[in-house]
């Protein structure tokens, strides 16, 4: 068994256990895009990523390829880790704002702008359908072709592939595809349709190092309990 520090909490998990996997057999919720149970972790949304270390050293990774170690320190939501992923979905809004489940995502993470060009693109390169065609409808139909800002996905030479079974196990994995957000106005990248407006507790200082993680948030709910008690007195 390997132990570490989990948000000030001594925990235990077998060895080879990812921080991904650990933080969701404890109750700390990390969201995922191109993690899949089922599929070897990829990291390239970086969603996932974590704070480990202490001051300047402290590093962030991503927590669905990185394995526990014994005296491991580890913030699921840290300041630092919550700007990184508003970053990140930032980036991913500007590239497919039309993804119904980024666009919960930038809702349930508090993302109300986009300061990134606008894209509209198809694609996010996460790679869920390229590993769900090789490792569970062992095809291998698809892949990655080109580098940097020409890296695509698809067919060896665009040509069809005598590989694929016509399954649409791709289709059913893809972020992009599954659903799309039906906003109409072009030019906003965040429909703001989902959000949820109410202050965040996570704003006070307090929570710098560890900023809340709980999915509803306890302390937002008793504060809107309380709104609703005044509106009701007072009404």
């Amino acid at each position: 068994m390997i132990s570490f520090e989990l948000n000030g909490l001594q925990v235990q998990v077998e060895e080879g256990s990812t921080l991904l996997e650990a933080a969701k057999f404890f109750g700390f919720p990390i969201p995922t895009l191109c993690h899949m149970d089922g599929l070897e972790p990829y990291g390239a949304c970086r969603l996932c990523v974590v704070e480990i270390g202490e001051g300047s050293k402290a590093k962030l990774v991503t927590s669905c390829t990185y394995r526990a170690e014994e005296g491991l320190k580890v913030r699921t939501s840290s300041e630092r880790v919550v700007k990184a992923r508003k970053m990140i979905i930032e980036l991913l809004l500007a590239s497919t704002p039309q993804s119904k489940v980024i666009q919960d995502l930038a809702a349930e993470h508090h993302v109300m702008q986009q300061r990134f060009r606008q894209e509209h693109e198809d694609c996010i390169l996460c790679g869920l359908c390229v590993r769900m065609c090789k490792e569970q409808m062992v095809a291998g139909a698809i892949g990655f072709r080109g580098r940097g800002e020409n890296r695509s996905i698809g067919t060896p030479f665009d040509m069809k592939s005598e590989q694929c079974r016509l399954c649409g196990g791709c289709m059913y994995v893809c972020p992009v595809c599954t659903l799309r957000c039906t906003f109409n106005d072009p030019d906003r990248a965040v429909c703001g349709g989902c959000a949820n407006l109410a202050a965040p507790c996570v704003e006070e200082e307090k929570f710098h190092d560890l900023m809340c993680y709980m999915s509803p948030c306890v302390a937002c709910e008793i504060v809107e309990y309380e709104k609703e008690k005044q509106t009701k007195i007072e009404g």
